[in-house]
């Protein structure tokens, strides 16, 4: 295991993932039925439904990768890279936590498929 605290780092996992589920919690509002006003008006609403669905789709699958470094955690793999096998840096994994690769397999991981 690659952190020098284990506690803390679950704890922190934790708290993350929380905080996600709080997020994700908050409901979007439906679009509603468009009234007819100006096209800014309009064009401001659209917007800010877009921006809402993207945070959300970000939102979960940043949920995602917090549960999959928890599964790690519990199976004993945490702090391990997942391509390389090798100890994920301590100043990585303090910095994300749910860190799933060394950073040199990182930088690979654009051109893997």
């Amino acid at each position: 295991m690659a952190s020098e605290d284990p506690v803390d780092t679950r704890g922190a996992l934790d708290t993350e993932r929380r905080r996600l589920v709080d997020e994700l919690g908050v409901a979007i509002d439906a679009p509603g039925q468009m009234t007819y006003g100006s096209q800014a008006a309009a064009a401001s609403q659209v917007f800010a439904q877009q921006r809402d669905l993207a945070l959300r789709d970000r939102a979960e699958a940043h949920l995602v990768l917090v549960d999959e470094a928890l599964a790690r955690f519990e199976a004993g793999t945490f702090g391990l890279c997942v391509r390389c096998g090798r100890p994920i840096a301590i100043d990585r994994l303090d910095a994300l936590p749910w860190a799933a690769r060394c950073i040199d397999c990182q930088r690979l991981a654009p051109t893997e498929r």
